[in-house]
């Protein structure tokens, strides 16, 4: 069995860092490593898609890092509860066309006994933005722990 702490019920802390756990693999765009964050048969809602399993996971951000290139992201503990994790979280990326976006969304999450989500709920909107206009410029991976997070940042 794996055990992926911090493990429920969370407290303030340990909800702040579960979701900075989250972040920093997203920010690593490696999905065979984000999806070991989650169970064998994890459920995700991500748009408009609909995932079960690590397999349709890694399958799935294989697809959004080949569109979604120079991804940094950043994640905020918006609530939690017991087994439950609400997080809100913009990221930048671009296409090959060079055209960058800002994607907004919120993610409600719940985990297993063992600290692995077992699902994920997540609505995301895009915002086209000019490359004068990004927020995020360190360099592709974690986010360094000095460089402002959401609220910081006026987001």
């Amino acid at each position: 069995m794996v055990i992926r702490p911090p493990l429920p019920p969370f407290t303030r802390s340990s909800a702040i860092e579960k979701v900075r756990l989250a972040e920093d693999a997203w920010n690593s765009r490696e999905p065979e490593k984000v999806a070991l964050a989650y169970t064998e048969d994890s459920r995700w809602r991500n748009r408009s898609e609909f995932l079960s399993g690590r397999e349709e996971i890694i399958s799935f951000l294989h697809r959004k890092w080949k569109q979604e290139l120079d991804y940094r992201l950043i994640k905020e503990l918006w609530s939690f509860d017991g087994n439950r994790i609400a997080v809100r979280f913009a990221y930048e990326w671009h296409d090959n066309a060079e055209n960058w976006m800002r994607s907004y969304g919120n993610e409600n999450w719940e985990f297993s006994e063992d600290g692995l989500m077992r699902l994920r709920y997540a609505s995301i909107n895009d915002l086209p933005i000019s490359s004068s206009e990004r927020l995020f410029h360190w360099p592709l991976g974690k986010r360094p722990d000095n460089h402002p997070g959401l609220s910081d940042l006026g987001l």
